[in-house]
């Protein structure tokens, strides 16, 4: 049987698509299994053992050039089934006109009628990314709700030995769901010492870590690892650490995906959305009165609407501290 994924959308996405790569195979497990994702998430599965192939979609050579040759490979490899995770014309036409004897998708896309199944998209409270992509394959295998996983290397270099390290990826794409610049701060200065902190993100990203690590006092280390790790490298550190502390962005996925002790921000969004962390280990932090403006969207703004940006700055530090005296006291009673 050979079954092809689509999910071209961010590298979050991309990560909780994975879930459904674990139950497939599961289920499936000679199965040849392939995924096409957008230009750049291709990294996130290097070393993969349960993939075959990934297709790319490289949009700045040409989007429709490029999405006309997709259609071409994925019509030549002749797939059982295709099962698009989006809901956007462009992966609907790639679905539709696959060749594809079983074509599966949610109804809310463009081309939904031309697939052979779809399915109902649901947002409502409880109901994660992970129990939407689930729906998607229920009706021929089962009910069960597989987590998203990676496969990192080992260990990256330089570091710590001992494990008392905690993580922080203090971006994100959107301003409005992004912990502020002088509360990383606050809250990095209020660390125990003992503590190397890690901070993490993209090359796009390098600036603004180590604007947050020049304003840090004390004799603590702080590292700035951003534009140095791949996204697995960064996957592989978050999951030894102590605690890591995300915003509601991809490296909160990332936590998910290697079950990495999650401490979540969430500034302008709220997990009622679906994309809540996935750990073992997982607290979430937010403003802790009701806001009359929160939500004020799926994915965040680039400024707050209302000019007060109240949802993050109200937000306490102690708040942040508490889920490290959380996880500090389970770590000691798991080693009595």
């Amino acid at each position: 049987m050979r079954i092809l994924l689509i999910q071209t959308a961010f590298i979050g996405d991309a990560i909780l698509a994975t879930a459904l790569l674990e139950k497939l195979h599961y289920h499936f497990p000679d199965a040849q299994l392939d995924l096409l994702v957008r230009k750049g998430n291709e990294m996130l599965f290097k070393g993969h053992p349960f993939l075959n192939n990934v297709l790319i979609w490289n949009k700045e050579k040409g989007k429709y050039r490029s999405l006309w040759t997709l259609l071409t490979t994925i019509r030549q490899r002749r797939y059982d089934r295709v099962i698009n995770l989006q809901r956007y014309g462009s992966t609907g036409v790639l679905t539709a006109f696959s060749g594809a004897w079983e074509t599966i998708g949610f109804d809310k896309n463009p081309f939904a009628r031309f697939f052979t199944h779809r399915v109902v998209h649901r947002i409502q409270p409880g109901v994660h990314e992970v129990d939407r992509n689930t729906d998607l394959v229920r009706f021929f295998t089962d009910e069960t709700v597989f987590r998203p996983r990676l496969y990192p290397p080992n260990r990256v270099p330089h570091q710590s030995t001992d494990g008392s390290y905690v993580c922080i990826a203090p971006t994100s794409v959107w301003f409005t769901k992004q912990f502020p610049e002088s509360q990383w701060i606050a809250f990095i200065n209020a660390l125990p010492p003992n503590l190397t902190v890690y901070l993490l993100g993209g090359p796009g990203d390098v600036h603004a870590c180590e604007t947050i690590r020049q304003a840090c006092i004390g004799q603590r280390v702080v590292e700035n690892r951003a534009g140095k790790l791949g996204l697995l490298e960064s996957a592989a550190l978050m999951r030894d650490a102590v605690l890591n502390y995300v915003n509601d962005s991809a490296p909160m996925h990332l936590c998910s995906a290697v079950n990495a002790p999650t401490c979540a921000v969430f500034c302008s969004t709220v997990p009622g959305f679906g994309y809540g962390p996935l750990a073992d280990f997982a607290r979430i932090v937010d403003i802790e009165e009701p806001l009359y403006c929160r939500p004020c969207g799926l994915h965040g703004h680039e400024a707050c609407p209302e000019g007060h940006f109240r949802c993050a700055l109200d937000i306490r530090i102690i708040q942040l501290l508490d889920v490290l005296k959380e996880r500090l006291r389970q770590q000691k009673t798991s080693q009595l």
